[in-house]
């Protein structure tokens, strides 16, 4: 497994473009069919990705986790961004269809993923936090979330926001996790932008055409930076860090918290007359 570290902001100020994706860019976690985490120092959060076509992939332990199994104190959320999904859990079946969202509390021990059918692989996106409690296993399908319309056509950031594990969603020690789907003609994920000490936050960009890019913008809200993603990669945004994007095309992407609280609206937003 990975593992990224934290970086203080003022070392940030110091890094060049390839330095930025190096240490916050997960480019490669949903590249080809496999399993792949990542474990980082932010809120010590396990971020990860499934593409199942023909076989079926255990959650396998890791040694970095020095744990008896992956969930033993951990608790994931899982969102499939594909074709229809089954994850099993302690011998349990869910079926998840494109944008539905698996919960697994603390204590589950045997998890794996594989596609409904082979000719169309799912591609689950996986966050794991450290849980103090156990919460029961809840499968939502994307009609269930608490759906948010945002933004407006005049500037190109109209967007849906589905609300999944929350704190008047699904039950969770500290994970927050929903995604967002951009409409046509939109480009930005958010405007303005904000930070929250109070907790880290990951995004996984998708249904993003091969030929556009995202423009990821993070740092101090006085001192900015971007990196350009593209389908199906994840970045990881600490606390002290703006998190927007605008693409060259309308896309969709998955947000995913952990740190001191579960409030959706717990944020601290920057105007757009003081970004930098």
């Amino acid at each position: 497994m990975k593992i990224l570290q934290a970086v203080h902001p003022a070392d940030f100020k110091n890094y060049d473009t390839a330095l930025i994706r190096e240490r916050f860019l997960l480019d490669d976690i949903a590249q080809g069919e496999g399993a792949n985490f990542v474990y980082t120092h932010y809120d010590r959060m396990v971020i990860g990705a499934v593409i199942s076509a023909g076989r079926k992939y255990e959650l396998e332990n890791d040694d970095d986790l020095k744990s008896n199994y992956f969930l033993e104190r951990r608790e994931m959320g899982i969102i499939n961004v594909s074709g229809e999904g089954i994850v099993m859990a302690d011998e349990k079946e869910f079926v998840l269809g494109k944008l539905d969202c698996l919960y697994l509390g603390k204590g589950t021990q045997q998890v794996s993923f594989k596609s409904a059918a082979t000719d169309q692989p799912s591609v689950f996106f996986i966050l794991s936090a450290p849980a103090h409690a156990s919460y029961p296993t809840v499968l939502m399908a994307n009609d269930a979330a608490a759906r948010v319309d945002l933004g407006d056509q005049q500037t190109a950031n109209k967007r849906t926001i589905f609300k999944y594990i929350h704190k008047d969603g699904i039950e969770s020690c500290q994970l927050v996790m929903g995604l967002t789907i951009l409409h046509p003609g939109s480009i930005w994920n958010t405007m303005p932008p904000h930070t929250h000490d109070r907790r880290m936050e990951a995004y996984f960009y998708f249904d993003l055409a091969p030929e556009h890019r995202v423009f990821h913008y993070m740092g101090q809200p006085h001192e900015t930076r971007h990196i350009l993603m593209g389908n199906h990669q994840a970045v990881v945004s600490p606390p002290w860090s703006i998190h927007a994007g605008s693409g060259t095309s309308n896309y969709s992407f998955i947000w995913g918290m952990a740190g001191e609280n579960m409030e959706f609206t717990d944020m601290d937003a920057i105007a757009i007359k003081d970004i930098r």
